[in-house]
């Protein structure tokens, strides 16, 4: 999977299976991964995965992060939901919080639920 740094003002970026980067644009086709959240909201996701889980400073948090991959078990990700849910003023329906299971997905989610609102 291709990474890549985020800068200021990228909204939103798309990588293909070229492994090309494009910012702020319509996706290509054939894209392999939408990158949607800011990078504010996929580091507070992280600090919230850390709180949840009592993980130490030192253990590596990234985008890619799966859950179970921390240790998480199914309550433990349904408290990190719900850590989620207060720290950004939403409600994650069930069906959505069993789709997302890294760190990434849970920010791309946050996202679009707090775009919704915003827009109600």
């Amino acid at each position: 999977m291709a990474t890549g740094r985020w800068g200021a003002g990228w909204s939103s970026c798309y990588f293909v299976p070229s492994g090309n980067l494009y910012l702020n644009s319509k996706a290509p086709p054939m894209v392999s991964n939408l990158c949607h959240a800011k990078p504010e909201t996929v580091q507070k996701v992280v600090e919230i995965v850390r709180q949840q889980l009592a993980l130490p400073p030192e253990s590596e948090v990234t985008p890619d992060s799966k859950f179970a991959s921390l240790g998480a078990d199914s309550l433990d990700t349904v408290e990190i939901v719900m850590g989620l849910e207060e720290e950004f003023d939403i409600s994650i329906e069930e069906e959505s919080s069993q789709n997302i299971s890294t760190v990434q997905e849970a920010a791309n989610l946050i996202e679009k639920l707090v775009e919704k609102k915003a827009a109600a």
